[in-house]
C-alpha cells in the first residue's frame, strides 16, 4: 500500500515496488505517480482475473467480459487475459472440450452443446474438435427413451412429448426419428 499526501491509498504489488524502486518517504513527481497508478491498475486487474479463473473454468471472451463488468478497461481486460493465456491458466480449446463433456453428461445433443459454446464465447474454429467429445447421439437418445418408457408402449401424445423433449435437448430430428424406429415405433412428421 502506498499512502499519498492527499490521504489517498494506492494498492500496489511487490512488482511495482521493485520496478519503481519505492522506499518509505519517497517523493513522486506527477509523471511517476501516473505511471505507478497505471501499473497498479493493471496488476489489480490481473489479480482479479486470476481470482475469477481460480473459481471456475471460463473462456477468454467470458473472462474479458467479467473484467470489464468489474470496471477494468477493455485494454486492461485483454492484457490480463493474454497474461493468463501465456501462463496456461486459460485455454479456450481445453475449456471447449470441458464444456462439451459437461453437455454430454447432462444428456444434451449437439445443437444444445453448440449453443453453450456460442453462449460462453468459445471461438467457432474450436467447436468441431470439441464436439467430437460428445457421446453418440443414437445411444444417448435410446437411453433417454428407455428410462422414460420403462418397457411401455407410448401413445401418440407421450411420443410427441418425448420427441419434443429430445429436440429441446439438442438432438436432430433425423436421430430422434431413427431412435423411435429402433424402438419399433413409427413417428409421424406432423
Amino acid at each position: 500500500m502506498v499512502f499519498l499526501e492527499d490521504g489517498a491509498c494506492l494498492k500496489i504489488t511487490e512488482q511495482e515496488l521493485l520496478d519503481f524502486g519505492l522506499r518509505t518517504g519517497d517523493m513522486l513527481d506527477g509523471g511517476t505517480l501516473e505511471r505507478l497508478k497505471s501499473a497498479a491498475g493493471i496488476s489489480n486487474v490481473k489479480v482479479t482475473a486470476a481470482d475469477l479463473v481460480g473459481k471456475r473454468a471460463m473462456s477468454r471472451h467470458e473472462l474479458e467480459k467479467k473484467l470489464t463488468e468489474k470496471g477494468a478497461s477493455q485494454a486492461e481486460a485483454r492484457y490480463a487475459a493474454e497474461w493468463l493465456e501465456a501462463i496456461g491458466a486459460i485455454d479456450d480449446r481445453d475449456y471447449a472440450a470441458l464444456l462439451v463433456r459437461h453437455c454430454g453428461q447432462m444428456g444434451w445433443g449437439p445443437a444444445r452443446a453448440r449453443e453453450k459454446l456460442r453462449e460462453k464465447g468459445v471461438p467457432r474454429e474450436l467447436w468441431d474438435e470439441a464436439l467430437e467429445e460428445l457421446p453418440e447421439a443414437a445411444g444417448e437418445i435410446d437411453v433417454f427413451l428407455a428410462g422414460k418408457l420403462r418397457g411401455r408402449t407410448p401413445d401418440q401424445r407421450e411420443k410427441k412429448r418425448l420427441t419434443d423433449a429430445l429436440l429441446r435437448r439438442g438432438f436432430a430430428w433425423g436421430d430422434v426419428k431413427a431412435a423411435w424406429h429402433r424402438q419399433g415405433q413409427e413417428l409421424s412428421e406432423a
